[in-house]
């Protein structure tokens, strides 16, 4: 039996302050198979983004278990946590964090520069052009962010988190600073590289691009309300 990229057992998150806890996430259960494309949705403050978190390994739960391709992350270190964001898991965010000063092409190659193991100029040159073929960015590798409008910005971001051949992308309402034109490009890029195998799990607030997931959960109050799977039979908890 194939073993899941992510599953997750009975996951808390309780934030603390000195006079209140808040129970971000309630016994929280799922799985994510390779191959998979999953939507993640709900009102605002159901705990959408830092279940995001934690499957990414930016947060630990307070109680409960994640395991990382058969990983038990709460027996990770910092350091091996981090080791395994680098390699393992593709971020694309809201923001699209992108450093000015560097050109496109030199954006998408951070990951690469910054691997564990030196990755030799040539194969990075492989992996960037390649990555900008995918995104439809290449005529505009040598420019700037800053030159760049928002949909392509996000384009770029979706090539850097594709170079390095993550197991899984994690996708935080990407569409959130784009207009509908963009944010249905955007969106058509992340299907299509679902189709061509490449596992997606993405946030999102608007119903439109949640529908277009093969599985779609579904938060309130830090809890999964149901799952619909991609032959529309609900299932509720």
């Amino acid at each position: 039996m194939t073993i899941p990229i992510i599953k997750v057992q009975q996951v808390d998150k309780i934030f603390s302050t000195e006079d209140m806890l808040t129970h971000a996430l309630q016994g929280i259960s799922l799985e994510i198979k390779h191959g998979e494309y999953i939507s993640i949705s709900g009102p605002s403050g159901c705990g959408k983004s830092t279940l995001l978190s934690i499957i990414g390994l930016l947060d630990f739960a307070t109680t409960g278990k994640l395991y990382f391709e058969g990983t038990d992350a709460s027996q990770l270190s910092l350091e091996q946590a981090a080791a395994i964001r680098n390699k393992k898991i593709g971020f694309i965010f809201q923001q699209f964090n992108l450093i000015d000063e560097l050109t496109v092409y030199d954006n998408i190659a951070l990951p690469l520069r910054y691997a564990t193991q030196p990755v030799s100029d040539q194969k990075i040159k492989q992996k960037v052009d390649y990555c900008l073929d995918v995104v439809g960015m290449t005529a505009r590798a040598k420019h700037n962010p800053m030159q760049l409008s928002g949909g392509q910005q996000q384009r770029v971001a979706i090539a850097r988190a594709l170079v390095a051949e993550p197991s899984i992308l994690l996708v935080d309402e990407p569409t959130g600073n784009l207009d509908s034109k963009n944010s249905d490009q955007i969106m058509a890029t992340l299907e299509a590289l679902n189709n061509q195998g490449t596992t997606l799990c993405v946030v999102t607030h608007d119903i439109r691009y949640a529908e277009m997931a093969k599985r779609k959960i579904y938060l309130l109050d830090g809890q999964i309300l149901g799952q619909t799977h991609f032959d529309q039979q609900s299932v509720f908890s």
